[in-house]
């Protein structure tokens, strides 16, 4: 394989659990530890950088030089096989990554259990000791709701209750936050920077740029079916690999928009 970066512009990749027999419900978005390997030392031997989510933001915020050839590794929601399977990958080929967090579906989270984890998650543990060995820890909201479609006083929940969980966890400040199922709206947007975070990632499959928003950083879906020839055509930047994947978020968008809209015409109504 090769890669080859269109410039000014970075991918940010999205994956989730890394595992040969994941779960029924992570499967299609999984991949195996094999294919993250390969795909890991591919980006090694073609001299990408990486750097965290919030390393990132920061430089598209302040204008900071990029390292050469910059690519960022985020995992949503928090699985268990991120410790057991894709960090001592990522580690060996001295690659960072950002790990968005669902609090309510940590393995131990006891009382504060919300919502429905798909697979074996992290412990709080593992979510610490990941965040020492320098792992990013950004928040992925508490119970994984669908936040555009939330009351605001719900939504101001889901934003607080995951940071201040993983702050006392971790000890730092979580600054970094991922939508469930990539879904937001402008109000969510508003909320996400009022909640006290500097950036969050989206979905739309195409890459970041520096002049884009910096609480709508896109990212790169890689699945169980991504194989080698697929990940190197991602990696140059092509946009007909997600074609089909950016009709369905538009034509998906507008009808999230409609049934905001209803849902507000019945408050009022």
């Amino acid at each position: 394989m090769t890669g080859h970066e269109p410039g000014g512009q970075v991918p940010v990749l999205m994956y989730h659990a890394v595992a040969d027999e994941p779960s029924a419900a992570t499967r299609r978005l999984s991949v195996t530890p094999r294919a993250l390997d390969e795909q890991v030392t591919f980006l090694a031997e073609s001299g990408y950088t990486g750097m965290t989510f919030s390393e990132l933001a920061r430089a598209f915020a302040t204008g900071a030089p990029l390292p050469p050839r910059p690519v960022v590794f985020t995992f949503d929601d928090g699985y268990a096989d991120f410790a057991e399977s894709a960090w001592p990958i990522l580690r060996r080929n001295d690659f960072p990554a950002t790990v968005f967090v669902t609090t309510g579906w940590v393995a131990d989270a006891g009382p504060d259990a919300s919502g429905k984890p798909l697979g074996p998650m992290l412990t709080w543990a593992q979510v610490r000791s990941l965040a020492a060995a320098g792992v990013e820890i950004g928040a992925h909201s508490h119970s994984h709701p669908e936040l555009d479609q939330c009351p605001a006083v719900d939504l101001a929940d889901e934003l607080h209750v995951g940071r201040t969980l993983l702050e006392d966890c971790i000890g730092a400040p979580v600054r970094a936050f991922a939508y469930p199922f990539g879904y937001s709206s402008p109000r969510v947007r508003l909320a996400v920077r009022a909640a006290g975070y500097r950036c969050a990632a989206a979905v739309a499959n195409v890459w970041a740029n520096p002049a884009g928003d910096l609480f709508r950083v896109p990212r790169l879906t890689i699945r169980r079916h991504t194989d080698a020839a697929e990940f190197a055509t991602i990696m140059t930047g092509s946009e007909r690999i997600f074609w089909t994947d950016r009709m369905l978020t538009t034509g998906w968008a507008a009808v999230r928009a409609a049934r905001r809209a209803r849902k507000r015409v019945g408050r009022n109504g």
